[in-house]
């Protein structure tokens, strides 16, 4: 049971930092964030690579 409240821990973590760093980098918020959701920490490095949005 207490696996499931640190797996659960995790995965919130990993929606805020992608959330975090895809505001960052101009990135669709939302997007990254359902990323985050379904694949959990395994999303972080995708939005660390993704490309920003240009700058008008």
């Amino acid at each position: 049971m207490i696996t499931a409240y640190i797996l659960v821990t995790i995965n919130i973590f990993c929606i805020y930092v992608c959330y975090v760093i895809a505001k960052e980098r101009g990135a669709n918020t939302r997007f990254w964030g359902w990323m985050a959701v379904l694949f959990g920490p395994f999303a972080v490095p995708f939005v660390c690579f993704a490309k920003p949005k240009p700058k008008d």
